[in-house]
């Protein structure tokens, strides 16, 4: 269900402001979410230690920022987005691949509609900065080609190939978006009609290029993206870098500032939705919540959408359907029907 819009036709400022203020003002951990039998185990045998971040002690904050602990069917959801990817195209077709750098990484798939000069949705998936493909990812391809969109799942570098940092990865997904951009005529595609979405790492991702200079850095207008979708997103790297992903993310202080994207407001140009899942980890709630606000607090055009029964794994498959949560969400966005 969409349970708050803000800055919305229907929706007053103050109202919009009061919708985030109130559903911030839910418990820290996620209220009466239903838990994994590890998330279970952790709430009912752990002894608090010192507190590391907020009121979460090290395992708690751990734990907040581990999928696993609170989707127990995360790996059926995640092999359900191969086959479902598969079995799409079988209907729409094998994308066109094309090179948007000079690494081996550095390509997307274009799964094209049959309308002439459309808009484009560009996907940045998830995977904790470490997994993920964009063949995995063509699941929603079906649902924006009969829409009249064009729809891109991006390949970047993943952060242990990157030696830990996430600036590569960054840059990366600057220089597709910068691509489909100047390269948009060559499929049908409309320059002046693109949209990013992001789930989950690939929803920071995608907030990082809201805060782009992109006339300055690749020479493309300032407001490229018309339009995002961040769901299930990181904003703030605060928390993570203080978290057990510190392990694998070799964290700095120019890295946490830089890609921190809710430190950046003033750089953001775009309307965005902001989503997540009622069944998410504490800090993915913080996260969504707290940049939702923030946006509306800064007079920024943002939607906030709470999805209610859906966990992290399962909230991105609502995109796959004009009748889904966020398909319909992404579709009114970009001014389609489904």
């Amino acid at each position: 269900m969409l349970a708050s819009e803000l800055s919305t036709p229907c929706v007053t400022r103050r109202q919009a402001i009061g919708a985030v203020a109130a559903l911030a003002a839910t418990a820290l951990h996620g209220g009466a979410t239903a838990q994994t039998p590890a998330a279970a185990k952790l709430a009912k045998d752990h002894v608090k230690g010192p507190l590391v971040f907020l009121d979460y002690d090290q395992a708690e904050l751990d734990a907040a920022y581990d999928q696993n602990v609170y989707a127990a069917n995360s790996r059926q959801v995640v092999n359900r987005y191969t086959t479902s990817s598969a079995t799409m195209r079988k209907y729409v077709g094998n994308p066109k691949r094309f090179a948007y750098g000079p690494t081996e990484i550095e390509k997307l798939d274009v799964y094209t509609t049959n309308r002439p000069n459309a808009p484009i949705n560009i996907f940045l998936h998830g995977g904790a900065w470490r997994s993920g493909t964009s063949m995995q990812y063509g699941f929603p391809a079906e649902m924006f080609v009969n829409a009249g969109a064009h729809y891109i799942a991006v390949d970047f570098i993943s952060v242990g190939d990157a030696g830990g940092s996430l600036m590569p990865m960054a840059e990366q997904i600057r220089r597709a978006i910068a691509w489909v951009y100047k390269n948009a005529a060559s499929f049908g595609g409309d320059p002046g009609r693109i949209y990013l979405s992001g789930h989950s790492s690939g929803a920071h991702l995608a907030a990082v290029a809201l805060i782009t200079d992109w006339q300055a850095q690749f020479d493309v207008p300032g407001d490229v993206i018309k339009g995002a979708l961040c769901c299930s997103g990181m904003y703030d790297l605060k928390g993570p870098r203080l978290s057990a992903r510190s392990s694998y993310v070799k964290f700095d202080d120019r890295m946490e500032q830089e890609l921190s994207p809710q430190r950046y407001l003033e750089k953001i140009r775009t309307p965005v939705i902001v989503a997540h899942g009622t069944e998410e980890t504490p800090e993915f709630k913080r996260q969504a919540k707290d940049f939702a606000a923030a946006l509306s607090n800064a007079g920024k055009p943002v939607t906030f959408l709470l999805c209610e029964q859906y966990n992290h794994y399962e909230i991105i498959e609502t995109m796959a359907s004009p009748y889904g949560l966020l398909g319909r969400a992404v579709i009114e966005q970009m001014g389609l029907k489904g």
